[in-house]
């Protein structure tokens, strides 16, 4: 199994990074490793990530998600469902209801424990809410998997996640790229997502680095929950208050409650609309014009690398304690090129809460 440095396999991957080589597997598959470990300034090289094989007993897997309220979680539950099913191993998701449900999650988590979890993956509500509840899980020794979110906990046993700093600064050097130091300026309505999550922090943070000295010019950022209600009524209020706005910038959920609402106002050919994360909503907007560009982080990927973290840990084989996918930017002039499989769950998919493995 390779893990680091480049082989004569990865020689002959696609100039895209999410390429699977073989038609019925998801691996091998272009990725990033962390070094140190769970560093915030750790040195990102190239890996290419492939899983076991299959596990060698039916572990007990427990996988806590913030919500199911949008596609990307639906997303991240197919990668974890299907990567149960694959290596053999029982999976129970529970999910806490959205962002303001943190004292959810935690007792959430320590039902997964009580129940004879072996492994807890969690997709963090707080950057810092759950470390206590990690460390108490992690101390009674259970290991415990950070997934697509992050956490500042130094209990965990793996990090299977892409960097947020680095998703919004795409989307930022993406409009920095189209509106350089010079130009006429634009106005962008951003929208990071619930305030004091560790991802909204840090696509923020990436985001506002990327666009300064260029022509962009972000209004205050509008922080909410993401569920598309709220998004929308944040949108709403950007328009109504900023009527010469030029771009819409923000979560998934933002960019696929936009599209709708510029499209019934009439103002799609005025405002751009742009997202720091892929769904099935902004890929079939990108796919359709409505929506300009997005990068991709795979989180079908992500859901998967993590199972397999778990199960490396219980069965004590070596693992890659910080990685996640390739990031890559998709728009029209690269979207027939993009593997859909790999990046977004199948357009049937509902909500898996549970795998059996028998």
């Amino acid at each position: 199994m390779t893990y680091r440095g480049t082989t004569a396999l990865a020689a002959v991957l696609t100039a895209l990074p999410f390429a699977a080589l073989a038609q019925d597997a998801w691996y091998p598959y272009e990725a990033e490793e962390v070094t140190p470990a769970f560093a915030a300034d750790g040195t990102v090289s190239a890996v290419t990530y492939e899983p076991l094989e299959s596990a060698s007993q039916p572990w007990n897997i427990c996988v806590s998600f913030p919500h199911m309220k949008d596609a990307y979680w639906l997303g991240v539950d197919y990668g974890v469902v299907e990567e149960a099913k694959r290596l053999g191993v029982n999976l129970n998701v529970v999910e806490a209801g959205g962002y303001t449900e943190l004292a959810t999650q935690i007792s959430q988590i320590e039902d997964c424990v009580a129940s004879g979890a072996d492994a807890v993956i969690i997709g963090a509500i707080s950057f810092d809410g759950l470390n206590s509840v990690i460390g108490e899980v992690a101390g009674g020794g259970t290991p415990v998997i950070d997934v697509i979110n992050g956490v500042s906990s130094d209990q965990i046993a793996a990090k299977s996640l892409v960097s947020f700093h680095t998703m919004g600064a795409e989307t930022g050097r993406y409009l920095a790229g189209k509106h350089p130091a010079g130009s006429d300026p634009v106005q962008v309505g951003w929208f990071p997502g619930p305030a004091g999550a560790g991802w909204v922090e840090a696509a923020h943070q990436g985001f506002m680095e990327a666009i300064e000295g260029s022509a962009v010019e972000v209004l205050e950022p509008r922080y909410g929950d993401t569920g598309k209600e709220a998004q929308l009524k944040l949108v709403e209020d950007v328009l109504q208050a900023n009527p010469e706005v030029d771009y819409l910038a923000g979560t998934a959920v933002t960019a696929e409650a936009a599209q709708g609402l510029l499209r019934s106002r009439g103002l799609t050919d005025q405002i751009g609309i742009l997202a720091f994360y892929m769904t099935p909503g902004v890929y079939e907007g990108i796919e359709r014009g409505f929506i300009e560009a997005a990068p991709a982080d795979s989180m079908v990927i992500q859901g998967r690398i993590a199972v397999d973290q778990a199960v490396r840990i219980l069965e004590e084989q070596d693992y890659i304690k910080h990685v996640g996918p390739k990031i890559f930017v998709v728009n029209q002039d690269n979207l027939g090129e993009v593997s859909r499989e790999d990046i977004l769950p199948p357009e049937n998919f509902r909500p898996v809460f549970s795998v059996d493995a028998g």
